[in-house]
């Protein structure tokens, strides 16, 4: 009969430490939680993260988060066991778990933490929470940027801050001395109910209203998503007796697309701000409106600039509203479920009028999605500097204590299948060259011959995996800078010199 020696664990502290005495009473470590959540995070991460890595691994990484709270600790797996050590002194030893069991790993983490949790005033100090933490902060230092973890506290906080308070969107304002309707949100509750700016309001939920409290009754306009709220209206223009119009609050999509001045006349020039829910409805209303003008525009201007990206399927929605056909977009990751296609659907809604976007160094994710399609597929010429770089695609998870995971489990690829991370975007005409640098260019370009068409085919001839230097090289050709007016002036010229549009334009 073999017997198996198993070390569970040997703690020794040394006399005159500063360190706390197991005698003394000391903060509970939750060994329960911390484990659920490791275990839990090890094991959502271990099948989809872009990069492969072991549990062993990322567990040892994680666990270096107890150095980083007390310099004297260091944990390392060793001779298949888990050592946690503290100034000249062993205080824990337990043999590692199978290699592929992410439960077995995030217990031995708890284990581990435990252990030094009682007998370090650092680690009791920050806590349960602060241990878990940190445990994720050393860990994600091994990842991407976008790679994280956030505590329940800030998980609840910033779905609070995406949701919002839901509305019945719509203000009141003073006439006279009545209240009216002032404004109503385009796709919100009172639009849906029909209601429109200038009608008289009598009362609100049974309550007669006067000019002296319309701060008041806009806050109460807000409130919990799904409750209700009652108007009784007059509208002067229909005559009539008053009408009782009961409203449902619903979450309110932000406005992100906006009317900005034309560089010329003709062309119509919409900036979009970032990528939210609605923003796809919002640019279709704004272009169908445009072009069922008489005369329509002959030229579409689209600023990206500054624009940090946001929710993917709408920048899809976007594109696939410029787009006739072709590919918008693919991503690919080690999980299969990473791995999606997008292409365009629909139909052009500009009818093929010339397109012209502007970007710069803060032009981010989505926009850099959407601004690569127009490209790729000869349909817009990219005016400014190179892009930020941002084509990595994370996947969220909540996990047993409320706190959220974010893991990058793919990367964004072109039309033409070159990689948006790192790359970045770079622009048929680059402004970030200075005056001089943009007017020459536009020379060339009124010649027919496009300056930057061998930086463009060497950005495009990139593929995932390239080196940091290969990636710098490329991008030097049109340095990343803020956006200028100089944007509008070289967009200008495009509308106006058509030859020079079309030598812009990607063969």
């Amino acid at each position: 009969m073999i017997r198996a020696a198993v070390i569970f664990f040997v703690c020794v502290i040394l006399p005159g430490s500063v360190w706390t005495s197991p005698a003394l009473a000391a903060p509970v470590f939750d060994s329960a939680t911390a484990a659920s959540v490791w275990g839990a995070a090890l094991t959502y991460i271990a099948p989809r993260a872009l990069q492969q890595l072991t549990i062993p691994q990322m567990t040892i990484w994680g666990l270096n988060g107890l150095a980083a709270l007390d310099p004297d600790l260091s944990a390392t797996l060793l001779n298949n066991q888990i050592l946690l050590n503290g100034p000249q002194q062993l205080i824990l030893s337990l043999p590692a778990p199978a290699p592929n069991d992410a439960t077995a790993w995030g217990k031995a983490a708890a284990q581990v933490a435990s252990a030094a949790y009682a007998v370090s005033p650092a680690l009791q100090q920050a806590g349960t929470q602060g241990v878990i933490t940190s445990f994720f902060d050393e860990l994600f230092n091994h990842f991407d940027p976008y790679s994280r973890y956030e505590p329940p506290l800030q998980a609840a906080q910033d779905q609070l801050m995406i949701t919002g308070l839901a509305s019945a969107g719509l203000s009141f304002g003073q006439q006279g001395n009545n209240v009216v309707i002032a404004s109503v949100a385009a796709g919100g509750p009172a639009e849906d109910a029909g209601l429109a700016a200038g009608v008289q309001v009598l009362k609100v939920d049974g309550k007669p209203v006067f000019p002296g409290e319309i701060t008041h009754l806009n806050n109460e306009m807000s409130g919990i998503y799904g409750t209700t709220t009652t108007l009784q209206l007059q509208d002067p223009s229909a005559g009539g007796a008053p009408q009782d119009i009961t409203i449902t609050r619903a979450f309110i999509p932000p406005q992100t697309v906006f009317t900005e001045p034309s560089p010329v006349p003709g062309v119509l020039a919409l900036k979009i701000s970032g990528f939210d829910k609605g923003t796809g409805n919002q640019f279709s209303s704004a272009l169908a409106a445009a072009m069922s003008a008489q005369p329509p525009p002959s030229g579409l201007l689209l600023d990206l600039r500054g624009n940090r990206g946001g929710v993917l399927r709408q920048a899809i929605l976007v594109a696939d509203s410029l787009l006739q056909s072709g590919p918008i977009a693919q991503t690919a990751g080690r999980d299969p479920d990473a791995d999606q296609s997008f292409s365009a659907e629909g139909a052009d809604l500009t009818g093929g009028i010339r397109i012209v976007v502007l970007v710069d160094g803060q032009t981010a994710s989505a926009a850099e999605i959407l601004t690569a399609a127009l490209a790729d597929n000869r349909r817009a010429v990219v005016v400014g500097s190179e892009t930020l770089g941002k084509g990595l695609v994370q996947t969220v998870t909540s996990l047993p204590d409320g706190g959220e995971l974010f893991v990058t489990w793919s990367r964004v690829l072109a039309p033409r299948g070159w990689p948006l991370q790192s790359l970045g975007v770079m622009p048929q005409v680059c402004t970030s060259l200075g005056p001089a640098g943009l007017q020459t260019q536009l020379n060339a370009l009124a010649k027919g011959q496009n300056l930057m068409a061998p930086a463009l085919a060497q950005a495009r001839a990139m593929r995932a995996g390239a080196s940091v230097d290969a990636i710098l090289s490329v991008r030097d050709a049109c340095p990343a800078d803020t956006g200028s007016d100089e944007d509008f002036a070289a967009a200008g010229y495009l509308f106006t010199t058509p030859k020079a549009y079309q030598a812009a334009l990607l063969p």
